[in-house]
């Protein structure tokens, strides 16, 4: 029996003694966060920004086995925050779809929750109509005109159903209990609000893809109602993504079970928790990248130059090399060997250790970046 048949559905209840201390010790370490983020200036807490969204948009695709192109989501995500590196990827629909999701439940977390934001949020996930090569309904709920919905995992003919989802014919009803919960006063602690709207919405798995992303980004938005600022400096999503095996456990091991969520809340608590941890790790790289700046302000550096400086602050992927300098700042390579030369000169390049055939650069200070996540 799965807990949507139960006829105490939806009375969600859980031990509150249990989760106390966690709880506790979450919140703590997130006004710890948001109390360091106002004591940076508005460039590094627009950096921060820009890192915790990135990597909140790149693992919810993970999460759900799909992986997209890092540099386009920089891109979109640095064009919507009004940062230098918009506009440096091709833009790709399915990127920008999901990056106007995430942003939207951020920065229009006081906006009631409707029925047609839901279904643009799905369609803006699926801009073809498709899911891979399979054409699906977006825009509205699901039909089940091929059959019940299912969560089914293995190959074909030997498939295992780990969940099913109520028939379609009661989504309506689902729904509108759901809204009403969702946008009144919150009764709970936001951040037992956003793990039970998380766990509610994938429950009723309304649409016929989707669902899994889109309750992600309404657990977002309930986090963002309960801090009233629209902005992101972490990402639970990532923290879901590197226990991503253990999520699946825990939810269907809660949709089996009982009205009692006392387990699935503990799990989720511990991933914002953990979200918090990583944070405050990107919040020290953001403070180093802004240090770097400050002293390098009088240096007169080409606009390629602070833009390759920029994406290796930033948690550039793998070694600098003079071919990818070339690559990030559309030139040749004789010309990013120059530039390299110039800041190798200047004491703001060191070479990496290894042969000439394999040269390597990183940025004096920075010989282990930290990666944005």
């Amino acid at each position: 029996m799965y807990i949507w048949q139960r006829d105490e559905w939806p009375d969600f209840r859980w031990d509150a003694a249990t989760l106390l201390a966690p709880l506790a010790d979450a919140r703590h370490k997130q006004g710890r966060l948001l109390a360091r983020m106002q004591d940076l200036g508005f460039e590094p807490q627009r950096d921060a920004e820009w890192r915790a969204t990135v990597d909140d948009v790149v693992r919810t695709s993970d999460i759900e086995g799909e992986k997209l192109d890092l540099a386009s989501v920089r891109s979109s995500v640095a064009r919507r925050l009004g940062l230098p590196d918009a506009g440096l990827a091709p833009a790709d629909r399915r990127v920008e779809g999901l990056v106007d999701v995430m942003l939207d439940a951020m920065k229009n977390h006081a906006a009631p929750l409707t029925v047609e934001r839901l279904w643009t949020w799905q369609a803006a996930l699926f801009p073809t109509g498709y899911s891979g090569l399979r054409k699906i309904t977006v825009g509205a709920w699901r039909t089940d005109r091929e059959g019940p919905m299912q969560v089914v995992s293995g190959p074909e003919g030997r498939q295992k159903v780990h969940y099913e989802a109520p028939p379609a014919t009661g989504i309506d009803r689902e729904l509108k209990r759901f809204l009403a919960w969702f946008n009144a006063p919150p009764p709970i602690d936001g951040v037992l609000l956003s793990g039970v709207a998380h766990l509610w919405f994938v429950t009723i798995h309304p649409f016929e893809d989707g669902n899994g992303r889109i309750a992600r980004a309404l657990a977002d938005l309930a986090l963002a109602r309960a801090e009233g600022t629209g902005r992101r400096f972490y990402s639970v999503s990532s923290r879901i993504a590197r226990e991503r095996k253990r999520y699946y456990e825990v939810l269907e091991r809660t949709q089996k079970g009982r009205l009692d969520v006392t387990g699935w809340l503990e799990w989720y608590v511990s991933c914002f928790d953990a979200a918090m941890d990583d944070a405050e790790a990107a919040t020290r790289s953001v403070r180093r990248k802004a240090d770097f700046w400050r002293r390098v302000a009088d240096e007169p550096l080409s606009a390629r130059q602070k833009t390759v400086l920029n994406r290796f602050l930033d948690g550039f992927l793998g070694n600098l090399t003079a071919r990818k300098w070339a690559t990030l700042a559309s030139c040749s390579v004789d010309t990013a060997q120059r530039d390299i030369n110039d800041l190798l000169a200047r004491r703001l390049l060191v070479r990496n250790p290894g042969g000439s055939k394999r040269t390597s650069y990183a940025v004096t200070g920075f010989e282990n970046p930290e990666a944005p996540g």
